[in-house]
């Protein structure tokens, strides 16, 4: 990082600029080359001979480090959407769906995307997708509008992984879905436009508008089955979840860090803005915050890895919410620091919270993750003291129990 990445930082933020989000960063692919050459590739992939043979709780301080910089995270193949596309398809994906798609992303030779969210839903709420995926003989007809597609712009983008419904009429909401593999060059798929997201584009993701108009593809480029979509969302967004606010934390470190640097280097009224009493109070509220937030993950990677997924899903939930706030937060502060100048993207700051910012919606926003966990809490003591009839007969109870879990008082 500190040799290669950040002193090619402003080349890539220029190259981005100057190419936009349809072509590919030389400095990326330069660096990439290397990493792979060192070793410091597919750092993710827990449970899998395919990766590094780490664990969730070993790669979150790694993956903290990545998400300092915007440009790291793909120059060690560990960029989103193909850490989760390619989670997918280690995990559900057929040994023929592995050779084509996963060998090749592993490998860092193509891209893939992502294709979940509508413009005409609230996708919010995956059971809304409208998105059809009809059985034809030996194809699979495919007919939908998405957004914030990640990764469609990308040249390098050859496989989608898109979800839609092959039984709109199923009685089970969560049986109605399916996720099949469409090549990019299939015909009928079209790549309208790319979507900034607050004026940037290409940056870290390359949300983009994409129209699948009576696609078809082979029956066996179907995941899973039909019926298990939500299953398989279930499954990629967990760890997506996590990446995202592992990389949100080593944000926020920087910003903290460019704030501090800047508050000592700035005079106001006589004194640096170091040692104006609300900067201090700042800067001590940012590194609390952040150290909440750090120990919030690190609990929920040990948890993913000692309970699995599934069971870790109010941690996963937790951090969802608490992270992106943080993040916002924080990196608002040293924007505030650096004044006017916080506000464009001289010093980073701008573009670091448009992602802070983004990631409150991404992999589902904050209002639908505070929703489940208060059920998740709402269950939890309801299994733990069912019918409680006053707090003097219930609390000691609840607090044996809660103890033995691991929680509690």
């Amino acid at each position: 990082m500190d040799a290669h990445v950040y002193p090619n930082e402003q080349r890539f933020f220029q190259e981005t600029e100057d190419l936009g989000p349809w072509r590919v960063q030389p400095v990326v692919e330069e660096l990439k080359a290397r990493a792979k050459a060192e070793g410091l590739w597919n750092l993710f992939l827990p449970q899998s001979d395919l990766g590094a043979g780490l664990t969730n709780l070993d790669y979150a301080p790694l993956c903290a480090i990545m998400g300092r910089s915007h440009l790291a995270p793909e120059v060690f193949n560990c960029s989103a959407p193909d850490t989760g596309n390619m989670e997918v398809l280690e995990r559900y994906g057929t040994e023929e769906q592995k050779r084509r798609w996963l060998v090749p992303l592993l490998a860092g030779e193509i891209r893939s995307a992502f294709a979940m969210t509508e413009p005409a839903v609230a996708s919010s709420d995956a059971t809304n997708i409208e998105s059809s995926i009809r059985r034809e003989g030996d194809e699979y007809v495919i007919n939908g509008h998405k957004w914030y597609t990640t990764g469609a712009t990308d040249p390098r983008c050859k496989i989608v992984i898109f979800m839609g419904k092959t039984d709109p009429d199923n009685p089970d909401r969560y049986r109605q879905q399916s996720m099949v593999l469409v090549p990019t060059d299939t015909p009928g798929v079209t790549v309208r436009r790319s979507l900034p997201v607050f004026g940037f584009y290409g940056m870290p993701d390359r949300a983009s508008e994409v129209l699948f108009e009576n696609v078809r593809v082979p029956a066996s480029n179907i995941l899973l089955g039909e019926g298990r979509g939500f299953e398989i969302a279930q499954g990629r967004l967990g760890p997506g979840r996590i990446h995202h606010c592992m990389r949100l934390i080593g944000l926020s470190e920087r910003a903290l860090e460019r704030m501090c640097v800047r508050v000592q280097q700035r005079t106001t009224f006589g004194k640096p803005v170091a040692d104006q009493s609300v900067t201090r109070e700042r800067i001590a509220e940012a590194r609390i915050m952040i150290e909440q937030a750090r120990l919030l993950t690190l609990n929920a990677a040990q948890r993913m890895d000692t309970v699995g997924n599934k069971a870790a899903r109010a941690e996963i939930a937790m951090i969802k919410i608490a992270v992106p706030n943080m993040a916002c937060q924080v990196i608002d502060w040293a924007i505030q620091a650096f004044g006017g100048g916080g506000t464009s993207n001289d010093f980073g700051l701008a573009s670091a919270y448009a992602l802070a910012r983004m990631l409150r919606l991404a992999d589902g926003p904050n209002e639908v993750h505070r929703d489940q966990l208060a059920r998740f809490e709402l269950k939890r003591v309801n299994a733990i003291a069912p019918g409680t009839q006053g707090i003097d007969n219930w609390r000691p109870a609840l607090s044996a129990k809660a103890l033995n879990e691991g929680r509690g008082w």
